[in-house]
């Protein structure tokens, strides 16, 4: 239940913010032309959030509502992280979308997020299957 909570505030704060509008994205990402730093005053706002949310839970083992914390084990910048990070970053100049804003705007209606939702779910399924391939092929060898 605090997982959706905290996903309705996050869907709400996204939409309230204008950053579901894939023009306002664009316009951030275009630094030479018409550039729009209100993603940047979002963006501000959240490491200020997880900062302090980290901060906060450093030295815990469990969440304010008794479930357990779990933090990445590895800070390793792999070949996977890298091409990860290039082909979010290319859908998102692309689509003006990311993840969590693409799942707010399909909310509000129109036909291109549910392009780029599709897009993004048909990625994540091509993933799967390369990486249980990868797996795979690595436990063979």
């Amino acid at each position: 239940m605090t997982a959706f909570i905290t996903g309705l505030i996050f869907g709400l704060g996204l939409i309230l913010s204008g950053m579901t509008n894939p023009d306002k994205i664009i316009g951030f990402l275009d630094i030479l032309g018409n550039w729009d730093p209100s993603l940047l005053l979002v963006m501000l706002g959240a490491i200020v959030v997880t900062a302090t949310s980290f901060h906060l839970t450093k030295n815990r083992q469990q969440s304010f509502f008794g479930q357990p914390i779990k933090l990445p084990a590895s800070s390793n910048i792999d070949h996977k992280l890298i091409i990860g990070s290039l082909v979010f970053g290319v859908g998102w100049g692309l689509g003006g979308y990311c993840p969590g804003p693409s799942l707010a705007s399909v909310l509000q209606g129109g036909y291109q997020p549910l392009v780029f939702v599709t897009s993004m779910l048909v990625g994540m399924g091509f993933f799967e299957i390369f990486n249980q391939f990868g797996n795979k092929k690595r436990l063979s060898n």
